[in-house]
């Protein structure tokens, strides 16, 4: 059975009489023979589950890599059950059965077939998915999962919910600690600067952009942002710096091209972090700027040419944009009026610059080994997961209340103030994360550790989480083993 990415290039020599209605880089499944019917009406399983695939980014499925998650699950599911002469849509107990010899061959067979309980959980829950569907639509009388339902509550509402029990059980990650405590997070930018723990120039260190590298850092850990938000992040989107320092944090409006599942939100960025920014964009940056021209390699495509640029957007070889419409790979082609990349990491080279992962890898690694053995590999989206328990911990705390209240008081940023007295922590952090449900971002908290801040408020219950809400949770955590961003 094979899987490939769909590319509608040169559809028209395809004699069809229309473009394929697939999206580009859609899975899609086909048998070794390249039959998809068996007789004329007839057809087979992978018709059904290549429909299911193209309906993933209208079912809240927007990722790529979820669709492929997906594809590559199903396509092995299906291999097995061929090789064992079950129709995968056909008789209940032989479905279950196969289900049974299934979880025989991943979590006790060979070594190179072997799953670990977190990876079978995450298929399983596909599964599910896809026969649900599938039942839904009357292709399948019968799935061979069995569930058991409960109940819980989900933003003040009792729900009933369903726990597959196919899944395994597994215990909460209390001690696998994803996100950096503040004196690690502290250590963390000073090494990222250059410096060692105690703020004076490390003598060993021989990088380059020491001011860029922690100018960045410290948006990520003030902001939340992903790895794709910040790395295509223009200067003219970033916030003004206000006219004098404040305890309230600035929003950070964010554009809907540029953020995981095409979700526009605001975040914001403590006035300490903006500083940084700011002094990076004038004086670090500026210099890596001068005297070089950008021009992006002819396989981004052409140069888009920025004239007149403001906060809303910029002329684009002469006509007029939004940022908010501007893509990654678009981005990557824009040529600010003086010659350079506009986004708001460059190259001492003018080059814009994407490669933030081996950074962060290479500090963690010279912090580790020069000043702290306990230091973790830091990834991207290990600095988001600070943000948010960072975040949640001064909410909790009542800091950001206590400074709303100062500001209201003074008639400083009312909006910000009202804002942040009269909701719960929870829910501020899942506007700042950009969650769909509350239920997501308190998930996604219990996984990050679930005894720091709220010891006693996340307790076992007869049911499982909302599918939807447990998917948004746990793909927070796909980007940590995510590859490098290509280079330049």
């Amino acid at each position: 059975m094979q899987l490939i990415g769909f590319s509608a290039t040169g559809w028209e020599s395809w004699d069809v009489a229309q473009q394929p209605l697939i999206r580009d880089r859609m899975p899609v499944l086909i048998d070794d023979d390249l039959r998809f019917e068996d007789a004329p009406g007839v057809p087979r399983p992978t018709v059904f589950v290549n429909r299911w695939l193209r309906e993933l980014p209208l079912n809240g499925a927007p990722a790529t890599r979820t669709w492929q998650n997906s594809a590559n699950c199903l396509r092995d599911w299906l291999a097995f059950l061929q090789v064992r002469g079950v129709g995968p849509l056909g008789d209940g107990r032989d479905l279950r059965a196969a289900l049974g010899m299934y979880a025989e061959y991943r979590l006790a067979g060979e070594l190179k077939d072997r799953w670990d309980p977190s990876t079978w959980n995450l298929n399983m829950g596909i599964l599910s998915g896809f026969y649900s569907w599938a039942r839904e639509e009357g292709i399948a009388s019968a799935m061979p999962f069995s569930y058991r339902t409960g109940r819980r509550m989900a933003e003040g509402v009792l729900v009933e919910v369903e726990r597959n029990l196919a899944k395994l059980r597994t215990p909460r990650p209390h001690t696998t600690i994803k996100y950096l405590e503040r004196d690690f997070a502290e250590l963390f930018v000073r090494g990222l600067a250059g410096l060692g723990p105690d703020g004076e120039p490390d003598p060993r260190y021989r990088g380059w952009e020491g001011a860029r590298n922690a100018a960045m850092g410290g948006l990520v850990l003030s902001s939340g942002l992903r790895r794709q938000e910040f790395t295509h992040l223009t200067i003219y989107e970033v916030p003004p710096l206000p006219s004098r320092p404040r305890a309230l944090p600035v929003l950070l409006p964010l554009s809907h091209a540029i953020t995981k599942g095409q979700k526009a939100r605001t975040s914001w960025i403590s006035y300490e972090a903006l500083a940084e920014v700011h002094q990076y964009i004038e004086l670090d940056r500026a210099a890596s700027a001068e005297g070089f021209t950008w021009r992006p390699p002819s396989k981004l495509g052409e140069p888009l040419v920025v004239e007149e640029p403001d906060w809303e957007g910029t002329y684009l070889n002469g006509e007029r944009r939004s940022w908010r419409k501007l893509r990654p790979a678009e981005r990557l082609r824009l040529v600010a009026p003086d010659g350079s990349s506009p986004l708001l990491g460059l190259q001492s080279s003018g080059k814009p610059f994407v490669d933030w992962a081996t950074v962060f890898r290479r500090t963690s690694a010279r912090i580790r080994e020069r000043f702290e053995p306990r230091f973790p590999t830091v990834a991207p989206h290990r600095l988001r997961h600070s943000m948010a328990m960072a975040t949640l911990e001064w909410l909790v705390t009542g800091y950001y209340q206590r400074a709303a209240a100062l500001a209201a008081n003074t008639g400083d940023d009312a909006a910000m103030a009202l804002y942040l007295t009269t909701n719960d922590p929870m829910l501020i952090l899942r506007d700042l994360l950009g969650h769909q449900s509350v239920l997501s971002t308190e998930l996604y908290v219990a996984r990050l550790d679930v005894t720091r801040i709220y010891r006693d408020a996340y307790k076992d219950t007869a049911g499982a989480p909302h599918p939807e809400a447990a998917a948004e949770a746990a793909a927070e955590f796909d980007d940590e083993e995510a590859g490098e961003c290509p280079r330049m």
